[in-house]
């Protein structure tokens, strides 16, 4: 036999409710996060760019594209572009590792994941904070003059 429905039951499921789905939700993917993204000429709040008029035909980007100390996001080829120091440029998986989604641009000396704010490094990709736990895959380029492709 079940026990009847009083207040007490009513009020522990709706409190489960109440701060489990916001918990899942937050742990959830977003398989959307980088389809979402939509370029533009510079970096916006989406951390997206696109090559600017300075980049050759079939580059990725100008290296004036690419803040020293900081990160341009190209979201349609999944690339991150750093310039950790002036003229030396490296390119990484702008998929984070911790759950998918797309890192965003910065120029504070990091690769900023804002979904669960992991922090890669501009030199080599590597986690300085996490969630994440593994790196940012590397991607090889080629820089002529001021275009950066992808190699």
């Amino acid at each position: 036999m079940t026990s009847p429905l009083n207040r007490r039951r009513v009020l522990g499921g709706a409190t489960a409710a109440v701060i489990g789905l916001p918990v899942l939700a937050a742990c959830a993917g977003d398989d959307n996060d980088s389809a979402a993204d939509t370029s533009t000429k510079t970096s916006d709040s989406t951390g997206s760019a696109e090559p600017s008029a300075g980049a050759g035909a079939g580059a990725l980007a100008a290296t004036s594209d690419v803040p020293v100390g900081g990160c341009a996001v190209f979201s349609e080829q999944k690339v991150v572009l750093t310039q950790p120091a002036e003229g030396e440029f490296k390119a990484f998986s702008s998929v984070c590792t911790h759950q998918g989604c797309t890192v965003s641009a910065g120029s504070d000396g990091v690769i900023p994941c804002n979904c669960h704010s992991s922090k890669f490094s501009l030199e080599d990709g590597s986690v300085i904070s996490g969630p994440a736990t593994a790196p940012l895959a590397e991607v090889a380029i080629t820089i002529e003059g001021d275009s950066i492709s992808l190699a």
